[in-house]
């Protein structure tokens, strides 16, 4: 698949992952067009400052105008539509989604992306789009799974007889069925597809606090004493930079078409205990006390994938390690907070 001049839309492409997405595309000279549910939520100085990582993206490509749309995805199908018919490709990132906390207790919320997905999948359908790529979770596997040692295959879905404890919560459930909806696409009426499941990402342009390594960040920043990290500290994951699940996606993209999920994520666990060290180390804060709270939700125990689909199939692999990975992340907070006195003027062309 060849990206020059191709137009792409990227569905929830103000995001974290989704403008990290972004950059990439337009660097191999794509036409992008990012989707988002609205360009005033109710929290807008956050949106201002997603608008104003989008605006950076985009100028250092030489283009001085965001091309975005603002589609309620849930409910405005027709004019998703419409934007599709003028493209060749769309990568559909758009979630309902917060941190652990948000996974485990608003699951009414997460049900929104049964529409979502559906409308994005069935209308680019009908649009023409050559390829859909659907960004898909590590979520989807049964928690019991969730154990150390144990690397959760591609076909562990479903595995263990649990009915609805067979993913993580609605959330995990909702991107299985995205899944199973892209495959049925492909095979009902020939809509080529890829779909990766991604895990604990992190990153420079994470926005969003609720997340455990930008949240751990931010409190370093501070200064924070005691410093508070929530749950017991022991759980672990395979915490993955945002750069290679980006490459991971891309290749995803181009070299399956037929719908089938791939893991693109670390096989190799880190303790929250141990991520929290590296932060302080690295941000140059020794607080007094580092106090582990319990009462906060810590998910599953321990996760990781098995990696083996996506080396044989695009011969990926992750390349940046949690400590180089830890470093750019902070290096980015820190430039952050210097820059954010008063939001830029952003030119969006919609």
């Amino acid at each position: 698949m060849k990206w020059s001049r191709r137009r792409v839309i990227v569905t929830g492409g103000a995001g974290f992952i989704g403008g990290a997405l972004v950059d990439r595309l337009l660097n191999l000279g794509s036409d992008v067009t990012v989707v988002d549910k609205a360009l005033f939520p109710e929290d807008s100085r956050v949106w201002l400052a997603k608008l104003n990582r989008l605006d950076r993206i985009y100028k250092s490509h030489g283009l001085n105008n965001i091309q975005i749309q603002a589609i309620d995805l849930s409910t405005q199908r027709e004019r998703f539509r419409l934007l599709a018919e003028s493209h060749d490709s769309v990568f559909h990132l758009s979630a309902v989604f917060g941190g652990r906390e948000f996974v485990d207790i608003h699951q009414a919320e997460c049900s929104e992306m049964l529409a979502i997905d559906h409308n994005v999948i069935s209308e680019s359908y009908q649009a023409g789009i050559e390829h859909v790529h659907y960004s898909s979770s590590a979520c989807v596997y049964p928690p019991s799974l969730n154990r150390a040692g144990y690397l959760l295959k591609e076909d562990d879905i479903l595995s263990t007889g649990e009915n609805w404890q067979s993913s993580d919560n609605l959330y995990g459930f909702a991107k299985l069925m995205g899944e199973m909806q892209l495959l049925a696409f492909h095979k009902e009426h020939g809509l080529k597809s890829s779909a990766s499941r991604y895990l604990t990402v992190y990153g420079p342009g994470e926005l969003d606090a609720s997340h455990a390594i930008a949240a751990l960040i931010e409190k370093a920043l501070d200064k924070q004493d005691p410093y508070v990290v929530w749950g017991s500290g022991k759980q672990e994951r395979g915490f993955t930079y945002v750069d290679d699940i980006v490459n991971g996606t891309i290749l995803s993209a181009e070299n399956i078409a037929d719908g089938t999920p791939v893991n693109l994520g670390w096989d190799k666990r880190y303790t929250i205990e141990e991520v929290a060290k590296l932060i302080l180390e690295i941000s140059d804060h020794q607080p007094k006390q580092v106090q582990y709270d319990l009462s906060k939700p810590e998910g599953p125990f321990s996760r990781a994938l098995d990696i083996a689909r996506a080396k044989k199939i695009l011969g990926w692999r992750p390349r940046v390690d949690l400590k180089e990975g830890l470093n750019r992340t902070v290096q980015w907070h820190s430039e952050m907070r210097k820059s954010v006195a008063e939001p830029v003027e952003v030119k969006i062309s919609t």
